[in-house]
C-alpha cells in the first residue's frame, strides 16, 4: 500500500482511490466517486463511498472511508489522544487475525508528522448502528457480549500484544496526566450539564475524581485487546453477528472494562438491572468455553471496579471534542447510567 494517508476528505479522489486499492484493482482504474457523510462519530469523519470502476472488478461499488475530523477541536483531541495512529495500527497490524465480527479493511495509513490518517472498510449496510440514547435491547446486548468475549479470549495475557509499543499506552505517568486532564475539565463539564444530572450523580463523581489516578493506574490482572469504546454506538446489528467498528481506543489492558463499559453505557438502566448479572455470567461462561483461567469472584469483582470507565470518559470526550445537541445529549445519557451502575454496584468502596 503506497497511497498516503489522507488530511481530510478532500484527498478521496478517483486517483487516490486507484493507488490505495490498486492490489485488488488488478489494474483497473476508480473513475468516480460520490463520498456521503455516514455516522455519528465526533472524533473522526465517515463517508460512504459510491465508486464507479472502468471495468468489473473484485470489490463491491461502495466501501466506507475514515479520515481526520474538519472540525479543529476534534483534530485536535485525536491528536492527543493518538486515536488516528491507533486505529490504522489496529486496522493494519490486528484485525485481519481476529474472530470477532469486525468489517474487512481494504486499505490502512498513517502519518505522524501531520497526524493524517486513513482507512477503507467494506461497507455494511444495510447493517444498523446501536441507538446510544435509546441503548439496546437485551437481546442486542447478549449478542455483542458474545462477541467480545470472543475478542478477549483471542488475545487474553498475549505477549505479542504486550510487546506492541502503539497499544501499550498505559503506565503511571499516562494515568497521572489524564486523572489531571479529567480533574481539570470537570469544572466545565458541570457548568455545561448541572441542570441535566442529578445531585447524587454530580456528588458521585466528586468523590471519585480524587482517587482517579489511583483508578487509572496499572494493576495486577489479566490483559487482553480491548475496544476501549465498546458502546451502542460503535456496533452494527442486522446481520447474523453484530459487528464491531471505530477501533480508535483500543489498547492492551483490563478485558472487564469493556464489560462494564458496555452494559453501563448501552442498556437502558432498568434493562441492565434486569440482565446485568445473568450477560456477566454469559461472558465469563464464553471466556471458560475457550479455556481462559478466570474466576468467576474475580470476573465480577474486575467488573464492578470498572463501572467508573464511562464517567471518565464522558467528561474527557464531552469536553474536548466538537459540541453538537446529540452529543450533549449523548455524554448526559452516559453519565447518568453510568453513575447508576457504580452506584448499584457500591463500585467506590472497592477503590483505592
Amino acid at each position: 500500500m503506497t497511497a498516503p494517508a489522507l488530511p481530510g476528505a478532500h484527498g478521496l479522489t478517483a486517483a487516490w482511490l486507484t493507488e490505495a486499492l490498486a492490489p485488488r484493482l488488478a489494474g483497473v482504474k476508480v473513475t468516480g466517486v460520490d463520498a456521503v457523510p455516514v455516522g455519528t462519530g465526533q472524533v473522526s469523519d465517515t463517508f460512504r463511498l459510491n465508486l464507479a470502476y472502468e471495468r468489473p472488478v473484485d470489490l463491491p461499488a461502495t466501501l466506507v472511508a475514515k479520515v481526520p475530523a474538519l472540525d479543529p477541536a476534534s483534530r485536535a483531541a485525536a491528536r492527543a489522544i493518538r486515536t488516528y495512529e491507533i486505529e490504522a495500527g489496529f486496522y493494519t497490524h490486528l484485525a485481519q487475525g481476529l474472530a470477532a465480527a469486525i468489517p474487512v479493511c481494504h486499505f490502512s495509513a498513517y502519518e505522524p508528522g501531520q497526524d493524517d490518517y486513513t482507512v477503507i472498510l467494506e461497507d455494511l449496510a444495510p447493517a444498523r448502528p446501536g441507538d446510544q440514547l435509546a441503548g439496546v435491547t437485551a437481546e442486542e446486548a447478549a449478542a455483542a457480549v458474545d462477541e467480545l468475549a470472543i475478542l478477549h479470549a483471542a488475545g487474553w495475557d498475549s505477549p505479542d500484544l504486550a510487546a506492541l509499543p502503539w497499544l501499550n499506552r498505559h503506565d503511571a505517568a499516562s494515568s497521572e496526566f489524564t486523572a489531571a486532564m479529567v480533574t481539570g475539565l470537570y469544572d466545565g463539564f458541570r457548568d455545561r450539564y448541572a441542570e441535566r444530572l442529578t445531585p447524587e450523580i454530580l456528588a458521585l463523581i466528586e468523590d471519585f475524581l480524587p482517587r482517579m489516578a489511583a483508578y487509572l493506574a496499572p494493576r495486577p490482572g489479566p490483559a487482553s485487546l480491548t475496544h476501549g469504546d465498546f458502546r451502542a454506538d460503535n456496533l452494527l446489528f442486522g446481520r447474523s453477528r453484530p459487528y464491531i467498528v471505530d477501533w480508535q481506543t483500543c489498547t492492551y489492558g483490563s478485558p472487564l472494562s469493556d464489560l462494564s463499559y458496555f452494559l453501563g453505557s448501552s442498556l437502558p438502566t432498568e434493562t441492565r438491572r434486569a440482565c446485568e448479572h445473568a450477560l456477566v455470567r454469559r461472558y465469563h461462561a464464553s471466556l471458560a468455553a475457550s479455556g481462559i483461567p478466570l474466576t468467576w469472584d474475580d470476573c465480577w469483582t474486575s467488573y464492578r471496579e470498572h463501572a467508573f470507565h464511562g464517567i471518565t470518559m464522558s467528561i474527557g470526550a464531552s469536553m474536548l471534542v466538537e459540541r453538537t445537541d446529540r452529543g450533549d445529549d449523548m455524554f448526559c445519557t452516559m453519565t447518568a447510567r453510568h453513575a447508576d451502575h457504580a452506584l448499584d454496584l457500591d463500585s467506590l468502596s472497592l477503590l483505592r
